[in-house]
C-alpha cells in the first residue's frame, strides 16, 4: 500500500453531507482528507458554488473544487417525498449527517431532529447556519461579510481613512467550518461512551463573536470598543507591517527579551534598552518613534533576506506578498504544502499525523458523478437507480438550470 494511499485517522466513518457553499463543505473536506467517506448530496441545481466563477475547469468552478475533494456526489431531489426516502435509506449506515439549510426546513420536510434521533439514535447532526433557530435573528440567512459587519470584524478592520473594511477572505464562513468539524469530533468521541448521537450547531455569529479576540476580551475590561488600526496591533508593538528596501515586511515582537533581541540582530541594541520601548507598555505608547526608529535600518536592507536572517535567528518577520510568490516558496516545496492528482491541485491538509496521514484519493467530483455506485452500495439495483433518475428524484449527469 503506497503512503498516498493509507487509511486516514477517521476511516471507516461516513458522512453524508447535504451542506453546500462553504462553510459545510470546508469541514467536510477536512473529514473526507483523512479517510471519512462523504457522500455529498447536491440539489438538482448542484451546489451553486459550481457557478462561482471564473475561473473554471470545465463546468466547475475553482471556488467549488477547492473545498470538495474526496467526495462522491449525488444529486437528490430532498423537496421530494421520494428524494427523502432515499436519504433516510442512506443514514441508516451513517455516523454524520451535516446540512446548512434554513432553520425549519427539515421539519417541513418531516425529518426534523426529533425525527432524526428517534430513527437514527447513534446519528451525529451537525447543522450550520447564519444565527440558528431563535432569537431574534433566528432562521435569518446569514452570509460571511455580513457577519463580518454585524460582530465588529469589519469596523475593527482597516484605517481611519479607510473605514470599515472586509476581510479578504470568507474568514467567518471557513472558521464555521472548523467549529463544526471539531463538535462533530466532539460528539463522536462521547458517543463511544453514551452509545448515542446528538445536534450539534454552528453558526456563523456565534462564529464570529468568538474569533474577536482580543478585541472582545479588551472590551470587557476596558468598555472600549476597537479603533481601527490598519495592521497594527492594538495591544503589542511592533507588531506591523514595516517598509524595507524592495518591499515591505512584518515583524511580531511578543515580549520584551524578544524585542532586544531583535534590537541586537538589527544592529542597534541601545533601542532595546531605551525607557520609551524597554517594555511593551512603553513601546505601544510610543509607537510611532519606535517605527520611526526602526524603519530607518529596515529600508536598508532587502525583504526576503532580511527576514531569512530574523527567521534563523528565531524572530517572527515574513515579507508581504502574493499567492502565488507563497506557493511558489522552497518551504511549500519542501513541507509537501501543494498536492496533486490528474488535472487537480490543491493545498494539502494542514492537520499531519506520524501514521494516520491525509491523503488525496478522488478529486472533486463533478455532478452527481457517483450516483449510480452510491445507491448500489445502499441496495438499489440498477434498474431502480434508472427508475428514480426518470422520475427527477435522482439526478444524471446535467443539473437543471
Amino acid at each position: 500500500m503506497t503512503p498516498a494511499l493509507l487509511p486516514g485517522a477517521i476511516a471507516g466513518l461516513r458522512v453524508i453531507d447535504l451542506s453546500r457553499v462553504l462553510g459545510g463543505p470546508y469541514c467536510t473536506q477536512i473529514l473526507a482528507d483523512h479517510g471519512a467517506d462523504v457522500i455529498k448530496v447536491e440539489p438538482p441545481a448542484g451546489d451553486e458554488t459550481r457557478d462561482w466563477g471564473p475561473p473554471f475547469h470545465d463546468d466547475d468552478a475553482a471556488y467549488f473544487i477547492g473545498t470538495n475533494r474526496n467526495k462522491r456526489s449525488i444529486g437528490l431531489d430532498l423537496a421530494s417525498e421520494g428524494g427523502r426516502a432515499v436519504l433516510m435509506k442512506m443514514l441508516e449506515d451513517a455516523d454524520v449527517m451535516i446540512e446548512n439549510f434554513k432553520p425549519g426546513t427539515l421539519d417541513k420536510w418531516g425529518i426534523g431532529n426529533d425525527v432524526l434521533r428517534a430513527k437514527f439514535p447513534q446519528l451525529v447532526h451537525c447543522r450550520i447556519s447564519g444565527f440558528g433557530g431563535d432569537g431574534p435573528h433566528g432562521g435569518h440567512p446569514g452570509y460571511d461579510a455580513i457577519i463580518q459587519s454585524m460582530v465588529g470584524l469589519m469596523e475593527s478592520t482597516g484605517t481611519p481613512d479607510s473605514g470599515p473594511t472586509r476581510i479578504g477572505v470568507a474568514l467567518v464562513d471557513m472558521a464555521t467550518g472548523l467549529y463544526a468539524c471539531t463538535g462533530i469530533l466532539m460528539a463522536l468521541l462521547e458517543r463511544q461512551k453514551s452509545g448515542l448521537g446528538q445536534f450539534v450547531e454552528a453558526t456563523l455569529f456565534e462564529t464570529g463573536l468568538a474569533i474577536m479576540h482580543p478585541h472582545a476580551a479588551n472590551f470587557f475590561i476596558h468598555g472600549k470598543p476597537p479603533a481601527r488600526t490598519g495592521n497594527e496591533h492594538p495591544n503589542l508593538y511592533p507588531y506591523s507591517v514595516f517598509a524595507a528596501r524592495d518591499g515591505n515586511i512584518f515583524m511580531g515582537v511578543g515580549n520584551d527579551g524578544t524585542f532586544r533581541k531583535l534590537c541586537r540582530e538589527l544592529g542597534r541594541p541601545e533601542l532595546g534598552t531605551d525607557p520609551r520601548f524597554a517594555r511593551n507598555r512603553d513601546r505601544v505608547e510610543n509607537r510611532l518613534a519606535l517605527r520611526a526608529e526602526l524603519e530607518a535600518i529596515l529600508t536598508q536592507h532587502d525583504a526576503e533576506p532580511l527576514c531569512r536572517k530574523l527567521l534563523a535567528a528565531g524572530l517572527p518577520a515574513g515579507p508581504v506578498q502574493a499567492i502565488d510568490k507563497a506557493l511558489a516558496s522552497e518551504h511549500v516545496k519542501a513541507r509537501g504544502d501543494i498536492i496533486e492528482k490528474d488535472w487537480y491541485k490543491g493545498i494539502a491538509s494542514p492537520i499531519r499525523f506520524d501514521r494516520t496521514k491525509a491523503s488525496l484519493r478522488h478529486i472533486p467530483p463533478t455532478f452527481s458523478q457517483h450516483a449510480g455506485e452510491v445507491l448500489g452500495e445502499f441496495g438499489y439495483t440498477p434498474d431502480e437507480v434508472s427508475k428514480l433518475v426518470a422520475d427527477g428524484i435522482v439526478s444524471g449527469p446535467e443539473r437543471k438550470r
